[in-house]
């Protein structure tokens, strides 16, 4: 048999991307010898990241439609247009056998040129939310991979499998980290330890939020994971100044994500799929503070989807400041709460989401 070629494309964030390279490292699992293309957005952070992981990526320039009025919008139909021409072009010079896309806006445009061409397309939709561009796609694809139950609301039943979603496994395995964790942070291990993690680039929220807790963690002698994100760094280092030593820390971005979840007894996070992927596989607690931004509110959504199984708490962005802190100090306290809230969140979590969507992949490829 001929060694496959499959096309993945999709990113713009870590969310997209890092799925996209763990389904990649599945596929070369199966078959070394496939030979695999990914097709991102100019500019967005696949065009680093792809190469990085030792794969080859082309760019298209396609952009997103931003919610306002802005002169940006005006470019948008010149390079969707460009995009999809490109994206016709990279299909018929590098004949795929199958199409895989995992959202964001290159996506679009590639699995479409595939399906014109008649490519199997397998569609991996990350959040319990569907978008739009893969409910339009849905209607051709072959495989829909999803990681939540009730998606025929959005595709067609008889596609849809449920694989969970990709996670970077060095993240999620923490058997006998502990340890490391505590050395690594410099924290005191009778302590309880909250994470705070508001995604790569922070969440001004939620920092605002903890930064006027960082009394209350002294005072109740909690210890504090803090990642801020790049805008809000300087502002936390000043915030936690000389309270180091009683293990409050902040950082712009902890390298060691594994090291974190390892440390802490409860996680204060957003809910972009990924996230929610790995709190479910490491058993963690967590309070769960959706971005209102994001497209659809698919992080509330996202959720939602643990909250309904005693899961998780959710606290909404407009009530950081009122309800916030007494969330938090009430479930650190209880340890009961949060054993509850660690089975709870560990029978949601799937493992192996990568290789099961692989196979799916190859399933297409033989058919």
């Amino acid at each position: 048999m001929v060694d496959p070629k499959i096309i993945i494309s999709g990113g713009g964030t870590g969310g997209h991307v890092f799925p996209a390279i763990a389904i990649a490292n599945a596929l070369k699992k199966i078959n070394p010898n496939t030979e695999i293309l990914f097709v991102g957005a100019d500019g967005k952070m696949e065009m680093e990241k792809v190469p990085q992981a030792g794969y080859t990526i082309i760019g298209l320039p396609i952009m997103g439609l931003h919610r306002r009025l802005t002169a940006q919008n005006l470019k948008f139909p010149f390079k969707l247009v460009a995009s999809m021409l490109k994206a016709r072009k990279i299909i018929k010079d590098f004949n795929p056998d199958v199409a895989v896309g995992v959202g964001g806006y290159a996506s679009g445009p590639t699995l479409k040129a595939a399906l014109n061409k008649n490519v199997p397309c397998l569609i991996q939709e990350q959040n319990s939310f569907a978008g739009v561009t893969n409910k339009l796609l849905s209607k051709k694809a072959s495989t829909i991979c999803v990681a939540y139950d009730k998606m025929d609301r959005f595709f067609p039943k008889e596609k849809i499998i449920i694989t969970g979603n990709p996670v970077r496994q060095e993240v999620v395995k923490l058997e006998g980290k502990r340890q490391r964790a505590i050395e690594f942070f410099g924290l005191d291990p009778k302590k309880k330890t909250v994470l705070v993690v508001g995604g790569s680039l922070g969440a001004r929220s939620v920092n605002q939020g903890i930064e006027r807790m960082i009394a209350r963690f002294e005072q109740e002698d909690i210890q504090l994971i803090w990642q801020t994100g790049k805008l809000f760094s300087t502002q936390a280092a000043i915030a936690v100044k000389g309270k180091e030593e009683k293990g409050i820390k902040t950082m712009e971005f902890i390298t060691k994500m594994d090291l974190g979840y390892a440390a802490a007894d409860l996680v204060i996070s957003r809910a972009g799929a990924i996230a929610v992927s790995e709190l479910c596989l490491v058993r963690k607690p967590a309070i769960l503070v959706p971005l209102p931004t994001a497209a659809e509110d698919h992080q509330t959504m996202n959720a939602m989807s643990l909250v309904s199984h005693k899961a998780a708490v959710l606290v909404k962005d407009n009530e950081i400041q009122d309800q916030l802190e007494k969330v938090v100090f009430e479930l650190i306290n209880n340890t009961e709460r949060l054993d509850q809230l660690s089975i709870n969140i560990a029978a949601l979590g799937m493992n192996d989401s990568a290789d099961i969507i692989a196979n799916e992949v190859m399933k297409l490829v033989k058919r």
